[in-house]
């Protein structure tokens, strides 16, 4: 380890000299990059992450005077897999400075992919209004792209966090899409249920019988089959046990539902959201009795 640092910092000090030094130009810049690359692994090697991250900047300096773009954004993305151990604002900013130079040199693609890199990060810090802005540059990405696999795998990141957020609209309205272009292709078909499921789970956090009765004649004409699936049940019963202010049949629907196809964490979330409003609303009721 100590061997290490020690060596790091030496291929720091000599990349330095050449930087300050005399020396044509290109070569100059070529000798230092070669030097902080060597050094940046050496940092990483004793698990010296900040200064890992540092010396994979100064290497994507260097690469921006030879006019190396896809190379600097490359040494962004490893300053920023060493700040990330460390640093989330830091590898953020890295990110953020590789997605650009992509950008610049056309490679939309891998610009996808860090932007995602990014919401990930944001979303592992629980910081979800940045991660939703993030996975939502992704998507938009990913669709130019016409990769839609990514693009909507970012898309329901980005709807489940807005129901999160009871921005259920939004999220509604991202998973009937998905649900309707997934209609148009063989291996997305059978998630169809699924994204109609989350946007019907949306809809009754919404608390409106009526549009949830319209949703369900809806979902029907968009997808014939959809009717007879154990999902299209469960949101008819809840939406019949909303109507008659009944927690007792709420609870059952869902428990049964819950043994055959255990729910997630995030449905679970919304559900009871749904089973607390209907609890008020029969207390309101009790107390004007």
């Amino acid at each position: 380890m100590g061997d290490q640092l020690a060596r790091a910092e030496d291929f720091e000090k000599k990349a330095e000299k050449k930087l300050s030094g005399w020396g044509l130009f290109g070569s100059k810049f070529e000798d230092a990059a070669d030097l902080f690359d060597k050094s940046a692994n050496s940092f990483k090697l004793a698990k010296s992450w900040d200064k890992a991250g540092s010396s994979y900047i100064k290497l994507a300096n260097c690469h921006l005077k030879l006019e190396s773009k896809h190379e600097a954004a490359q040494a962004y993305v490893d300053a920023a897999h060493s700040y990330k151990k460390t640093n989330i604002n830091e590898a953020v900013s890295c990110l953020n400075s590789a997605v650009n130079l992509f950008c610049e040199i056309g490679r939309l693609s891998m610009a996808a992919r860090y932007l995602k890199e990014i919401a990930e990060l944001y979303e592992s810090e629980q910081n979800i209004e940045q991660a939703v802005v993030y996975y939502e540059k992704a998507a938009d990405f990913y669709e130019n792209e016409e990769v839609s696999t990514s693009a909507n795998q970012c898309k329901q990141k980005v709807a489940q966090f807005a129901a999160q957020l009871e921005q259920y609209q939004k999220a509604i309205e991202i998973y009937e899409d998905i649900a309707r272009q997934s209609l148009n292709n063989n291996l997305l078909k059978y998630g169809v249920k699924g994204h109609l499921l989350n946007a019907g789970i949306c809809q009754l956090c919404k608390g409106d019988v009526i549009a949830i009765t319209n949703a369900l004649e809806r979902y029907q004409e968009l997808d014939p089959t959809f009717s007879g699936t154990r999902e299209y049940k469960l949101l008819a019963d809840i939406a019949a046990a909303i109507d008659e202010e009944d927690v007792g049949n709420f609870t059952s629907v869902i428990k049964e539902f819950d043994s055959m196809s255990p729910l997630d964490s995030w449905k679970t979330t919304l559900l009871l959201r749904v089973k607390d409003k209907l609890k008020a609303k029969e207390l309101e009721e009790d107390d004007l009795t």
